[in-house]
C-alpha cells in the first residue's frame, strides 16, 4: 500500500511529470495498441477494458457496468482521479500505479508516444 501511495503522490505532484506537448493525431495511432481492449466512443461499450472516452479527470473505477479489479475499485473509493500525470504513470507502468490490477499491458516506454497518447486521450471530451 505504501508503494501505491508513493506512486500516486509522485504522479500528482506538479512538475514531476514533464508536461510536454503531444500530437493528438499521432496519439490516435498510438491508441491502436489499446483498441484490442478499450473503446473510445462517447457512450461506447466496454471491452476487456473500460471505455476511455472522458478518462482524463474521471474518478478511477467509475465506468458503469465495467467489472474492475478489487485494487482499482479500492483506489477509486479513495478518490483516485485519472489526471494526465497519473495516466502517464499508469500507461508507462500500470503495476506501479495499480499493483494488483488486472491490466495485462506491461507499459509504454517511449516518452514521445506517451505525450502523443495523452494529447489524444485529453481530446476525448
Amino acid at each position: 500500500m505504501r508503494r501505491i501511495v508513493m506512486a500516486m503522490t509522485l504522479a500528482a505532484m506538479p512538475g514531476m511529470a514533464v508536461a510536454q506537448q503531444g500530437d493528438a493525431a499521432a496519439g490516435q495511432r498510438v491508441y491502436n495498441q489499446c483498441r484490442a481492449c478499450h473503446t473510445v466512443d462517447q457512450g461506447g461499450r466496454n471491452g476487456v477494458g473500460p471505455n476511455l472516452f472522458g478518462i482524463v479527470g474521471r474518478r478511477a473505477g467509475s465506468v458503469e457496468g465495467f467489472r474492475y479489479s478489487a485494487n482499482l475499485r479500492e483506489l477509486g473509493a479513495e478518490d483516485l482521479t485519472w489526471t494526465e500525470d497519473r495516466l502517464r504513470a499508469y500507461v508507462a507502468n500500470p503495476k506501479a500505479v495499480v499493483p494488483r490490477g488486472s491490466m495485462s499491458y506491461a507499459g509504454l516506454r517511449n516518452e514521445t508516444m506517451i505525450n502523443d497518447l495523452m494529447a489524444y486521450l485529453t481530446s476525448l471530451r
